[in-house]
């Protein structure tokens, strides 16, 4: 089963015109972090019952998927979790994704999200396996606030040397994710905007969302990104340079004094999602085409089955993708009831299942 001529050479577009172009792969459902806004131990505590190994897509099925992704538009994969550095030989992975070809050849850009904690040890081996660059998520610098955020009294000390490390390998340009939540951490925006400014590293700050249903968010936990850019601003002027593409979730500011720049993301306050190209594969095979979404779709039931082929499978993804609407972001700013609220017995997914 061939695909169009066409599609081949431009990618395949939903229904409002977006193209497929990055797949956000989650590897494990498993952290060993369990920050407030993500994984919070009132739900993930030590009875809550995980993936079974079984249930996971193999490296050779999650290779297959992303071929077809490639022949379908994807130039961009980011590994995501959980935390991805807690599956075993995720570098094997990698090997495999690093070797896939564009339609025209080109390879695909790896990018991985984590939590640092496991960095020092890894990151040399992961830019060795063909890893790009690695995005941080870090939401504080003073100790105890990171320690309570994190929630199993990890030292931030330990993530910076990570960064360090990531730094050191190459694993560049580096990209530091704070998630802010009004009355947690937003004291730290500023030590945090001048930790890194200078470092060539990118600090991104992120609105508090309401991803899930077990982080318990309400809108005024969400600190607008206007406050926090101006919070930065009148310690280290500011400039905007806008996005470097339309589909790219977060607005950059460039530092007058030439010292780097900063992202904000203001996906509660200034939805973008006419503009979104991210599909996302959970880590038992299930493809969801928005971090809101309430269902996916099984994509292990047709790797794992002996009669699909790959030509199949990039039909059944095109298919899948020639169909999405999704645009929960832009909806929600219309809706005067609470978007947090569940509608009949749909259930959001939760962040730590489908990855950021």
């Amino acid at each position: 089963m061939a695909l169009p001529v066409a599609m081949a050479q431009q990618g395949v577009r939903d229904r409002l015109d977006r193209p497929m172009r990055d797949l956000r792969i989650s590897v494990t459902d498993r952290c060993n972090f369990r920050c407030v806004y993500c994984m919070p131990k009132a739900t993930f505590g030590k009875d809550f019952a995980f993936l079974p190994q079984q249930s996971l897509l193999r490296f050779e099925e999650i290779e297959r998927i992303a071929r077809a992704g490639a022949a379908l538009g994807v130039r961009k994969i980011r590994l995501t979790g959980g935390e991805p550095l807690l599956r075993k030989n995720i570098e094997q992975l990698i090997e495999k994704l690093a070797a896939i070809r564009t339609p025209d050849g080109r390879s695909l850009e790896l990018a991985m999200t984590t939590n640092g904690a496991l960095l020092r040890r890894k990151a040399r081996s992961l830019a060795d396996a063909g890893l790009n660059r690695v995005t941080v998520s870090l939401d504080a610098l003073d100790d105890a606030i990171f320690r309570g955020m994190n929630d199993v009294d990890f030292p931030v000390a330990d993530v910076l040397d990570g960064i360090d490390a990531a730094r050191e390998a190459g694993l560049a340009p580096l990209k530091i994710n704070m998630v802010v939540k009004r009355g947690v951490n937003e004291d730290q925006i500023l030590p945090m905007a001048r930790y890194f400014h200078g470092s060539g590293a990118i600090l991104r700050f992120i609105e508090y969302m309401d991803v899930g249903e077990t982080n318990g968010w309400q809108r005024d936990h969400t600190l607008p990104s206007r406050n926090i850019i101006d919070t930065v601003g009148a310690a280290l002027p500011l400039i905007p340079v806008g996005r470097h593409h339309a589909s790219e979730p977060a607005e950059r500011w460039r530092y007058v004094d030439g010292g780097g720049e900063i992202g904000v993301i203001s996906s509660v306050t200034h939805a973008f999602c006419g503009d979104c190209t991210r599909a996302r594969l959970s880590t038992e095979g299930a493809l969801y085409h928005c971090l809101f979404a309430t269902r996916g779709y099984d994509l292990r039931a047709l790797v794992r089955d002996p009669s699909v082929d790959d030509a199949q499978l990039t039909a059944v993804l095109a298919g899948l993708w020639q169909g999405r609407d999704d645009r929960y972001s832009e909806l929600r700013g219309r809706q005067p009831a609470d978007p947090a609220a569940p509608k009949g017995n749909a259930r959001r997914i939760e962040m730590s299942y489908i990855g950021g």
